[in-house]
C-alpha cells in the first residue's frame, strides 16, 4: 500500500518558525551529519547546519576556514537525514560579506545544491540591507547577533556581550534591524541574560538563545557540546549526556579484545555452508 500525499510528514518552513513567536519554545540544535539528523529530526523544529562544523568535525582552532563547499557537503547530508524539521545552512565567513550579490549567489548555491529551507549569516545593522535584498528574492533568512564567531579576530575572543547596560544598545538595535530586514528569527548569541530578555520581549520575530535567556522563543546548542563530546565547553552549555567516556570506554574494550584474539567471535563471522548429500 502507498502512502498518500496527506499521509507524508510536512517538513516545517522558515514562516512556520516565524508564526511560533511567543508561542511554544523553539527546540534547536546542530548536526552535520546524517545519522544524527535522523535522531534529531523527531524532536528539533529547527535543525542548524553551522559553520561550528569547522571546530567539532575538523579540529579548527575557528570558523573563520569553512568553505562553502563544506557547508554544502554536510547540508546535504542533513537533508538526507531529516524530513520534518526545517534545517537552516550557516553562510560561512566570506561567502556573503562583500555585496549583496555574493550573498544571494552563495545563499542560491546553498539552497539549490541541498534542498535546505533557510540559511543563517552574521551580522546585525552592517547585514540588514544585504538580508532584506535576500529576502526579497525569496531566501528565508535567519539573523545572528551578539557574539558573532565569524568576527573572531575583530573581538579578540569569544567573550560575552552586554554585560554593561551601556553596551546594550547596538546590540539591540543590530536584533531590530535584522527583523525589520525581514528575518524570521534572530540567533541571540552570548548576551547577558536581561538583555537577551529585553530583546526577546521588544523584537517581532522568533529569538533563539544560545547563552541568552530562558524568555527566548527557542534554544540552540552545538549538537557535540550537550552531549559531551567536545573536551571544553562554554559557560552556556549544560551537559545533557557525557558520550566522550561511553565512546572511549567502547573503544578501550575493542582494542582489547581485538589484542587478546577474543573479538571476532564465533557469533561475528562466517562458516562454511554445509555440503548437500
Amino acid at each position: 500500500m502507498t502512502m498518500s500525499a496527506h499521509d507524508e510528514i510536512r517538513r516545517l518552513t522558515a514562516p512556520d518558525i516565524r508564526a511560533r513567536k511567543g508561542g511554544e519554545p523553539l527546540v534547536c540544535l546542530t548536526s552535520y551529519h546524517a545519522h544524527t539528523a535522523r535522531i534529531l529530526d523527531g524532536y528539533c523544529d529547527v535543525i542548524l547546519v553551522g559553520d561550528s562544523l569547522g571546530m567539532v568535525m575538523h579540529g579548527l582552532e575557528t570558523t573563520v576556514p569553512v568553505t562553502l563547499d563544506m557547508m554544502i557537503l554536510q547540508g546535504l547530508a542533513v537533508m538526507r537525514g531529516s524530513k520534518r524539521a526545517l534545517v537552516v545552512v550557516d553562510l560561512p565567513f566570506g561567502s556573503y560579506e562583500a555585496s549583496r550579490e555574493q550573498a544571494f549567489a552563495s545563499a542560491a548555491r546553498v539552497m539549490k545544491e541541498t534542498g535546505c529551507g533557510a540559511i543563517k549569516l552574521e551580522g546585525g545593522r552592517r547585514m540588514a540591507e544585504t538580508i532584506a535584498f535576500l529576502v526579497e528574492r525569496g531566501v528565508p533568512v535567519m539573523g545572528h547577533v551578539g557574539l558573532t564567531p565569524q568576527a573572531i579576530n575583530a573581538i579578540g575572543s569569544f567573550r560575552a556581550q552586554g554585560r554593561d547596560e551601556g553596551d546594550w544598545a547596538p546590540i539591540e538595535a543590530d536584533a531590530h534591524a535584522v527583523a525589520d530586514a525581514g528575518a524570521f528569527a534572530v540567533v541571540l548569541e552570548a548576551i547577558a541574560e536581561p538583555l537577551g530578555r529585553r530583546i526577546t520581549g521588544n523584537v517581532a520575530i522568533p529569538t533563539i538563545g544560545i547563552g541568552a535567556s530562558a524568555a527566548c522563543d527557542g534554544q540552540i546548542l552545538v549538537l557535540e557540546d550537550m552531549l559531551g563530546l567536545s573536551p571544553r565547553v562554554p559557560k552556556f552549555v549544560k551537559r545533557f549526556g557525557e558520550l566522550g567516556p561511553s565512546i572511549e570506554r567502547a573503544v578501550k574494550s575493542f582494542a582489547e579484545e581485538v589484542r587478546a584474539r577474543s573479538f571476532p567471535g564465533v557469533e561475528n563471522v562466517y562458516p562454511m555452508r554445509k555440503k548437500k548429500v
